[in-house]
């Protein structure tokens, strides 16, 4: 049987729209904005969605004036090296090449040489640390009473291949709010052999000397 000319161009109609919601769902479009675009006979292409805006060193919402944003990620295993950003500055990673096993301010690895570095540093100087492989073999008791000066609480606690990132200051007052230790543990470990890398990141206040 033949369809009338009416009825055929009915159903060419229903079979065009049927076709276009199937199509609008499969591909994941909103089907009302895909009719408006085809009648309208314009040739611009739908606006994406606006990519979520960056922050200084990745945080998810800006610092407050007189802050400095940071982000400190620790070594995996011995495997992929920390990274430590400051004001969307990188200081230390593995593509910067200055990474090293054992504790990264800058560049240490060596229990002389930590000594050296943290024994004259001025008042109000920040340090920032990430652990890589094992932060704990070379730490020796005047090393750890020094961390503990710049606000650790962890510091003592620390044993062989721990994970570890702390911020902390010369001079502090109180414990740093900026620590934290991924405990070495067979049980719980992610990587054999170590625990799984720690990420931080957020906002330090300066201090007035530090303003200039």
């Amino acid at each position: 049987m033949r369809l009338a000319g009416p009825m055929r161009a009915v159903a060419v109609l229903l079979l065009l729209g049927l076709t276009w919601v199937l199509a609008s769902s499969i591909l994941g479009g909103d089907s009302s904005s895909l009719v408006k675009h085809f009648f309208s006979g314009t040739n611009e292409e739908p606006t994406a969605e606006t990519k979520p805006r960056r922050y200084k060193c990745g945080l998810s919402a800006p610092c407050p004036q007189k802050h400095l944003a940071f982000r400190l990620v620790s070594g995996a295993a011995n495997v992929i090296g920390p990274k430590i950003c400051l004001e969307d500055k990188i200081l230390v990673s593995s593509v910067k090449n200055n990474v090293g096993r054992g504790l990264n301010i800058a560049l240490v690895n060596d229990v002389t040489d930590l000594l050296k570095y943290l024994r004259p540093l001025h008042e109000g100087t920040l340090v920032f640390v990430a652990s890589f492989d094992d932060p704990a073999t070379k730490l020796n008791d005047e090393a750890r009473r020094l961390f503990e000066e710049l606000g650790s609480t962890v510091v003592k606690e620390l044993t062989f291949r721990d994970s570890w990132v702390f911020v902390g200051a010369k001079g502090i007052e109180n414990k740093s709010p900026f620590e934290q230790r991924m405990k070495n543990s067979k049980s719980s470990n992610k990587y054999e052999g170590w625990p799984e890398s720690l990420e931080m990141d957020g906002c330090i206040p300066l201090r007035a000397p530090l303003e200039n």
